[in-house]
């Protein structure tokens, strides 16, 4: 069995065929889909989604940070409403994003600190954006009392040292179709980081696996990232999933 710890399939790029997504899905072994929230905006979709397939995908409830502007606050406080009116598994996507736009970094980590503590009271693991933002993103766990913290750095891109200071913080890494790509250089980081660390993603439509580069991202696909994965530890891809797959159960509650 593997698990999705990351897909927006509830977006836009899915609408005329998200049946067929979800069956390609299980008919290659994903049997768990977590979705992370955006904005205001894609709460219904999200919602709809996990009503409609309620064994197989898990929402979560976050702002995040590339949709952080002057209204943060009444976003927040939509997050809230949600948070005390229904059952989530995590607060996400949030964190920091230095790679689109620093006009607001100021409210990002706000934004942010706002949702940790948000993760603290409904003792929810968080799903964290760091894009160009690995060092802000840790200072700002660090200054909130990370121990009482657990979650995933998703998407994660970085060096060695960067994965062996997220396990240090008792997080979990998110890898997805970037270590699948050709000259990425993070297969070379994650060949040194032990699966046990690790959780698996696809963050759909984006950052689709080789070899379907290019075209939209979906959770059938995760298997590239497994088998990836498999051949840098020199392990079976029922090892990778077993294992990847208990990290995120246990992370999750799933």
């Amino acid at each position: 069995m593997l698990i999705d710890t990351h897909a927006h399939i509830y977006s836009e790029e899915f609408l005329e065929d998200i049946d067929e997504v979800i069956t390609r899905a299980y008919d290659n072994d994903v049997r768990k889909i977590v979705l992370p929230n955006i904005d205001s905006s894609s709460v219904k979709k999200m919602l709809d989604l996990a009503d409609q397939y309620p064994q197989i995908c898990y929402p979560l409830m976050g702002l995040h940070p590339t949709s952080v502007g002057e209204d943060y606050e009444e976003e927040l406080e939509l997050i809230e409403f949600w948070l005390k009116k229904r059952k989530f598994y995590g607060i996400g996507e949030i964190g920091i994003d230095l790679y689109w736009e620093q006009k607001y970094l100021e409210e990002q980590i706000k934004a942010f600190r706002y949702q940790l503590r948000l993760a603290k009271e409904y003792k929810l693991p968080v799903v964290l954006h760091v894009r160009e933002s690995f060092d802000e993103v840790v200072a700002v766990l660090e200054e909130e009392n990370q121990a009482d913290l657990t979650g995933v750095f998703h998407s994660f891109t970085g060096t060695v040292e960067q994965a062996n200071k997220i396990v240090a913080l008792g997080f979990k890494i998110g890898i997805g179709g970037i270590v699948t790509f050709k000259n990425s250089g993070l297969d070379q980081v994650i060949a040194q980081v032990h699966p046990q660390h690790l959780i698996l993603e696809t963050d759909a439509p984006y950052l689709t696996p080789t070899p379907f580069r290019g075209k939209r991202n979906e959770s059938a696909y995760l298997i590239h990232v497994a088998r990836k994965i498999a051949e840098l530890h020199d392990m079976s891809v029922n090892e990778v999933a077993k294992i990847t797959s208990a990290n995120a159960v246990n992370l999750f509650g799933i």
